[in-house]
């Protein structure tokens, strides 16, 4: 038996998969453990923000940040809006990275920096999506399917999402019930990506099914 090694697409298609639900981790871990005073772990930012941002009257700005955040992991983990999430996590990162420069952290800006430089890459394997922006010239459309085309999937994923946001909101006023609902909001993101991997790796083997058996032309 043949052993069959992937191919530089799928190896491509599995790093770049890898970036996106690692940054994504990354931002929602850290929106949420601003939002609930770090009950989670954190690698971007101190969770106290809010309350030292409070002292100059910027503690509802710091609180937007939370939520873009979380926003922005979701968009990264979800494949469909994976590409919206790195555009907004561009200019975020660019901004924490002048912060922390800023404030002599030291060792912070290489973190971000290194965060900052996933994120490019993520721009760069979604070019063809952005072209379109920098170019005034046409250029004809190429056919790029989508990567999950379940719209129950996206419909799952809304419904976490808005499971999250309500979590996070419902922290000043239960601890409980907040701490449940982002819970369960992360045990379905979880269970979501697991079904999206499963589906997609059933895909491609009928796809590479179908390919071995056409007819080699001559």
């Amino acid at each position: 038996m043949a052993i069959r090694f992937p191919s530089r697409k799928s190896l491509i298609q599995f790093t770049i998969g890898s970036i996106r639900f690692w940054l994504g981790l990354i931002f929602l871990t850290s929106g949420l453990a601003k939002l609930t005073h770090n009950t989670f772990p954190n690698t971007m930012g101190p969770p106290f923000l809010e309350d030292e941002l409070a002292k100059y009257g910027l503690g509802m700005y710091a609180r937007f940040i939370a939520f873009s955040q979380v926003t922005i992991g979701f968009l990264l983990i979800s494949k469909r809006f994976a590409t919206l999430g790195a555009v907004m996590a561009t200019p975020m990162l660019v901004n924490i990275l002048v912060v922390v420069i800023s404030l002599k952290w030291q060792g912070t800006p290489y973190v971000v920096g290194f965060f900052l430089f996933c994120t490019i890459l993520l721009l760069i394997y979604d070019f063809h999506k952005l072209k379109f922006i920098l170019s005034d010239n046409p250029a004809p459309l190429m056919h790029h399917p989508i990567e999950r085309n379940d719209w129950r999937l996206d419909l799952g994923n809304g419904v976490v999402f808005i499971i999250l946001l309500i979590g996070a909101m419902l922290w000043p006023v239960s601890e409980l019930i907040s701490m449940y609902l982002i819970n369960l909001g992360i045990v379905l993101l979880i269970g979501l990506g697991i079904v999206a991997i499963v589906l997609r790796w059933r895909q491609n083997k009928v796809h590479n099914t179908l390919t071995s058996e056409l007819p080699l032309q001559i």
